[in-house]
């Protein structure tokens, strides 16, 4: 997250130190820009906000005295240096054009405008994380737009991964992620925020993004690389084989009753090293997974069983 000046100013120090690797929680001032003038620009448009609703209010007194109390009551809640409140919701059209006539409505908005703007000086942290960069130091001018430094979130941290297009919709979104690292010992889970809608033309992948805690303890960087495991959808009553038992993309061969027979299949989803096929197969069924030439359904046929090791999937 990056820090950008909104106002111009002296900047100075927060609550922490304003330099790279310090940490900082939720709510720390990070830095702050020297918010004098516009403090006292807002106290001298509060004084004439001030002053009108002291003119208007013997208006109201005499010609709305039902309505007084709640405006006087607002006057008195006044205060320098606090948040204003919003002014009294009013369907009279006679009070709204006594507080039209006397400028209250605009002193209010431009002391509305004056808090937002001084509330731009201060930098409160918006998470619990960490100081990655800090270009200027305390005592610096800054100008609107300045670039002040950067900072990470390190309460929840975001895994960005490419998945290639075909997979996509295998991916059960319900169930959390795990991932692990080569270099940094443990295990994190997290969970699909978001999946990307276009596709990179070189890679022909498509980004997922995933969420997940970095708890105390967990000593995750930003930058890590992970290994991910993605948990996909069960398919139920499928059965894996060999791509070399595949003829036409839509055909094996079985073995029944010492013959072959050529049985149509549904294949489900195809992997580098086997095919998951969901109709056409049963359990007990012999399946033929070396590839044969020359043959034709009917022909007589033994099964040799390969041992595991021979399998090659």
């Amino acid at each position: 997250m990056l820090l950008n000046a909104e106002v111009a100013g002296t900047l100075q120090p927060g609550a922490v130190p304003f330099k790279p690797a310090q940490t900082f929680a939720r709510g720390d001032l990070l830095v702050k820009i020297d918010d004098r003038q516009t403090r006292l620009n807002l106290n001298s448009m509060f004084s004439d906000l001030l002053t009108a609703l002291a003119t208007v209010l013997p208006e109201i007194k005499v010609d709305f005295p039902d309505e007084y109390q709640e405006w006087q009551d607002y006057f008195n809640s006044c205060q320098f240096n606090m948040k204003i409140a919003p002014l009294p919701e009013t369907s009279n059209p006679k009070i709204k054009l006594f507080l039209s006539r006397f400028n209250v409505y605009k002193l209010y908005f431009s002391v509305r405008n004056l808090e937002i703007l001084l509330d731009k000086h201060n930098f409160y942290a918006p998470f619990d994380g960490s100081i990655v960069s800090a270009n200027l130091r305390v005592g610096s001018s800054v100008r609107v737009g300045t670039l002040l430094g950067e900072i990470i979130n390190l309460e929840q941290m975001e895994v960005a991964m490419p998945v290639e297009a075909n997979d996509i919709r295998w991916i059960d979104r319900q169930q959390l992620i795990t991932f692990s690292s080569s270099e940094i010992p443990g295990q994190w889970a997290g969970s699909i925020t978001r999946i990307g809608s276009n596709i990179d033309t070189r890679t022909q992948t498509v980004q997922i993004y995933v969420s997940m805690d970095n708890g105390p303890g967990a000593e995750l960087f930003s930058g890590t690389f992970l290994e991910a495991r993605i948990p996909g959808h069960r398919i139920d009553n499928a059965y894996a084989v060999p791509p070399r038992a595949i003829y036409e993309d839509k055909y094996v061969y079985l073995i029944t009753d010492g013959k072959l027979e050529r049985k149509p299949v549904t294949i489900a989803r195809r992997e580098p090293d086997q095919v998951i096929v969901d109709d056409g197969i049963k359990n007990g069924d012999t399946l033929v997974v070396e590839i044969m030439q020359g043959v034709a359904p009917g022909m007589p046929a033994s099964p040799r069983t390969m041992p595991t090791e021979n399998r090659g999937y």
